[in-house]
């Protein structure tokens, strides 16, 4: 079976940095994005790469987080910079593939308060 295992996330202060980590194996997938839901709202797209490594980013994110990928061992990351109290949600790793359909992480909690 496919897994995929999300890792990372906590409490940090605003302007701090906290690293997410997605690793998925059993599988090989063609995009990879993080997602984020805020308590009582809607959840959103924060960054997506894709297999040519294109990349997007929300508007609210763009030039603080950056989305990589490690293809040998099959991560995915967002490095989250200049953290605000805006971006205390619960992250998810998504990835996609065209035979493998999708898959969601479990999620992590990103907490940014001082």
């Amino acid at each position: 079976q496919v897994q995929l295992v999300e890792s990372g996330g906590g409490l940090v202060q605003p302007g701090g940095s906290l690293r997410l980590s997605c690793a998925a194996s059993g599988s090989t997938f063609s995009l990879y994005s993080w997602y984020r839901q805020a308590l009582g709202k809607q959840r959103e797209l924060v960054a997506r790469i894709t297999t040519s490594g294109n990349t997007i980013y929300a508007d609210s994110v763009k030039g603080r987080f950056t989305i990589s990928r490690d293809n040998d061992k099959n991560t995915v990351s967002l490095q989250m910079n200049s953290l605000k109290p805006e971006d205390t949600a619960v992250y998810y790793c998504h990835v996609w593939g065209t035979r493998e359909g999708a898959l969601w992480g479990q999620g992590a909690q990103v907490t940014v308060s001082s």
